[in-house]
């Protein structure tokens, strides 16, 4: 395992390259756009010093400044060209995905591995877009992704045994625990953790309860280490929406369908903590 390509340079992306990296592999970032990998280096490097302060955490092991060196951003598909396994972390949205896989099936050697880190969409569907479902296999990683050890991983009906066993070796390297799941829309978390999202924000509309209290329940009652609203407000309230409308789509039932606040908060541009503003306020100068 000599190199990894890290597609997207989003929220998930940016803590997926932080933790290959951090793992000792040498990683290549690509994303459309060269402002956004600017940002995504610098906030790597940031959460590369926080995270040596916590136990467990990613980088705790690696400098900063040898963990960045390790990160090379691109904005050109080709630099893929010698990847052994590339990990794909771009919007939930079908026809970018189509157009991504059909990218990297022409740049990327018959041999690499691709990883489809989505949370709502089924591999096999991602898979039938390139020349190689027998390679492509799901990793749904958690946010934030250096800091959670543990890791969905999804066969496709096609998916073969020596693709899983090429990215168990890098999980193993990255410290990651790899647990087996079916192929299906949303998997297990998040069939089960856009629903809890869509029904708070529903008590929230009907003024049952503020945001602040129904995660206080959430924390302080049963125990989650972060309330349903603001990991609504980490994940992002457009890719939140998204992923509810995907599984609306996929399985035809009325549990699934998107609250209407949801709907408004993304029309006003109420994105979570990447605009500053969700269910919660934010300071993005202060990165909280």
């Amino acid at each position: 395992m000599e190199l990894v390509g890290v597609v997207g340079a989003g929220v998930i992306g940016r803590g997926v390259c932080h933790a290959v990296a951090a793992s000792g592999v040498d990683v290549v970032l690509v994303d459309v756009d060269a402002r956004t990998l600017t940002d995504a280096v610098d906030e790597i490097r940031v959460n590369a010093r926080m995270y040596r302060l916590l136990d467990g955490g990613a980088g705790t092991t690696t400098g900063s400044r040898e963990l960045l060196q390790r990160i090379h951003p691109s904005v050109d598909y080709e630099s893929l060209a010698d990847a052994d396994i590339v990990i794909e972390n771009v919007p939930e949205n079908w026809d970018i995905k189509q157009s991504v896989y059909q990218e990297l099936s022409r740049t990327c050697p018959t041999a690499t591995v691709f990883a489809a880190n989505t949370s709502t969409i089924p591999i096999t569907r991602i898979a039938a877009t390139t020349d190689r479902p027998d390679q492509v296999v799901g990793l749904h990683f958690m946010n934030p992704v250096p800091l959670k050890p543990t890791v969905e991983l999804i066969r496709g009906r096609d998916t073969s045994d020596s693709t899983v066993a090429r990215v168990m070796e890098l999980l193993d390297r990255m410290g990651k625990e790899a647990v087996g799941v079916r192929d299906s829309p949303g998997f297990v978390t998040n069939r089960v953790l856009m629903l809890a999202v869509n029904e708070a924000t529903s008590l929230v509309e009907e003024g049952v309860a503020e945001p602040a209290a129904i995660d206080r329940l959430f924390t302080g009652g049963l125990g989650h280490r972060m309330g349903i609203l603001a990991t609504a407000d980490l994940i992002g309230i457009d890719t939140v929406l998204n992923s509810i409308e995907m599984l609306y789509e996929a399985f035809g039932d009325s549990k699934y369908r998107p609250c209407p606040l949801l709907r408004k908060m993304v029309e006003e541009g109420r994105l979570g903590r990447k605009s500053g503003a969700g269910f919660f306020a934010y300071d993005p100068a202060a990165g909280s």
